[in-house]
């Protein structure tokens, strides 16, 4: 993807090189983290993934969490709210009342589906969250299911960053089944309501 002036930073985004920007900013390491994945979720082309790993290589599990959820929620609220103000009412002059038809309309599905999408690692944290702004989702919601689901994923993240400082790959293997339990339990989930709503209707 051309991306101009930003490419080769984009290109060179690593979990050391960010290291080495946390480690010369000092007391300025936390803003640093929080403000690379804030602008990590806005501009979707760079990666978030190396950020939480820095974070938690820098400053551990629990400290290195609530960076990465701190800067992971303040970048989907900007996302959130660009695409509400910038787009909402463009896709609603195009669509009309089909934009919030059936279960695009329903808060309590919408909220769901935010929060579900934060488990699953494979789903784009960005397009949810400008895809959330450009729906009729109330903002509050939008932001309690985003903070709830990004806590997990958050954590896992920085405990690999730690695990790879610490030398102990048997301890983040563990996470990594963790966070594969967690992201395939909403999908069992779904898949057994499913089944057992076609047993009903056979």
């Amino acid at each position: 993807m051309f991306l101009g002036p930003l490419s080769g930073f984009v290109e060179d985004l690593s979990g050391e090189r960010i290291s080495a920007w946390v480690s010369a900013a000092g007391a300025w390491g936390p803003i640093v983290i929080i403000a690379l994945m804030t602008i990590a979720i806005v501009a979707t082309p760079i990666p978030s993934a190396p950020i939480a790993l820095a974070a938690g290589a820098a400053y551990g599990h629990t400290i290195g969490t609530i960076y990465i959820v701190i800067g992971a929620e303040l970048g989907a609220l900007a996302a959130f709210a660009l695409a509400r103000f910038l787009g909402r009412d463009v896709l609603t002059r195009w669509l009309g009342e089909t934009v919030d038809k059936g279960w695009l309309g329903s808060q309590n599905v919408l909220t769901l589906t935010v929060f579900a999408s934060r488990l699953m690692p494979f789903i784009s944290f960005d397009i949810v969250s400008y895809a959330a702004g450009l729906s009729c989702l109330h903002f509050w919601r939008f932001a309690v299911a985003t903070l709830a689901g990004i806590i997990p994923a958050s954590f896992v993240l920085a405990h690999f960053g730690n695990e790879a400082v610490s030398g102990e790959p048997g301890r983040a293997a563990w996470a990594a089944v963790g966070l594969g339990a967690l992201t395939l339990t909403p999908l069992i989930v779904v898949a057994i309501r499913e089944q057992r709503g076609r047993k009903a209707r056979s």
